[in-house]
């Protein structure tokens, strides 16, 4: 039976953020809200959370699992950005956006594409989400929280906790953050390129 936290959306308190940052470094699994949708969290590398993850998404090997990042100063430690990359990152974060790229050594093979060797990475925009990231100190590995056979991701914290309270460790009710997924722009070549259009603005790419 999952946990479930309210969290205010404008001013997280900070007895909750810290308890759910202990239940994600205790190998936990959680439901959270972003500027986007709400999203599936876990500790980075952790494979129980991964699998858990692929399981409730009924995702593939090729999936791209992102890691929420707090600024762009953790973003180098995790993917490779040349310099016009950099400056597009830099335009658009924080925001409802997830950049592929090339992953450094730094990312668990688990995480990356087998194939491509890439790593997602985000900057959200959303003051639950970065109390998270600034009390775990680090990345959160993440996936937005779209069910198997839907095309848009979950929106309702008390549905949510309804469907998945057995499969997931909490789920935090931020209140309505969204009903589209992230923007995802893929980096890999150096050329920016919408993989898929979602609540992130796509003019002037």
């Amino acid at each position: 039976m999952s946990q479930f936290f309210q969290i205010h959306p404008l001013n997280p308190q900070v007895r909750l953020i810290r308890q759910a940052v202990e239940i994600i470094r205790n190998g936990g699994l959680v439901v959270y809200p972003t500027d986007s949708s709400y999203a599936l969290g876990c500790h980075v590398g952790d494979k129980r959370g991964m699998e858990l993850i692929r399981r409730i998404r009924d995702l593939d090997n090729g999936h791209n699992f992102t890691l929420m990042c707090r600024d762009l100063s953790e973003i180098s430690t995790y993917a490779k950005v040349d310099n016009s990359s950099y400056r597009l990152l830099k335009s658009l974060t924080p925001g409802a956006y997830t950049f592929i790229l090339k992953a450094t050594h730094e990312v668990p093979r688990r995480l990356q594409n087998p194939k491509r060797k890439t790593i997602g990475i985000r900057v959200p925009d959303h003051p639950v989400t970065q109390a998270l990231l600034d009390e775990l100190g680090e990345p959160l590995m993440s996936s937005s929280l779209i069910l198997p056979g839907k095309d848009m991701p979950e929106t309702d914290a008390n549905d949510i906790r309804e469907r998945l309270e057995h499969e997931v460790d909490l789920v935090i009710d931020g209140d309505h953050c969204g009903v589209e997924p992230t923007t995802v722009v893929d980096l890999v070549d150096g050329v920016a390129r919408v993989v898929r259009q979602g609540c992130g603005s796509v003019e002037g790419f």
